[in-house]
């Protein structure tokens, strides 16, 4: 189940990346802001060694294995990013 193996993940893009995005930001670097501002600094490393783990866990199907995860309500393409550059992106905003 998605949010035993990846409960970070599970949680933002259920949370920050659905429908609703607008709500925390219309660019993901304010979305990733506002999670950060709303997260203990601790998820943040949490969430980037998840983030590594989906990686490792799907080498040869990471885009569908993001579509069949988080699809459903978040599509990299539609923010002009692969699943990769946006998963990259996003740790490195995390990191910032």
């Amino acid at each position: 189940m998605l949010s035993d193996r990846y409960p970070r993940m599970y949680k933002l893009f259920g949370a920050y990346f659905n429908e609703h995005f607008d709500l925390w930001g219309n660019t993901i670097p304010e979305i990733v802001s506002c999670y950060k501002d709303d997260s203990p600094p601790e998820y943040r490393k949490e969430i980037i060694d998840e983030i590594n783990l989906f990686i490792n866990d799907h080498p040869s199907d990471l885009d569908s294995a993001f579509e069949r995860d988080y699809g459903s309500g978040f599509d990299p393409d539609l923010w002009g990013h692969t699943t990769a550059s946006f998963l990259d992106e996003f740790k490195r905003l995390l990191n910032e």
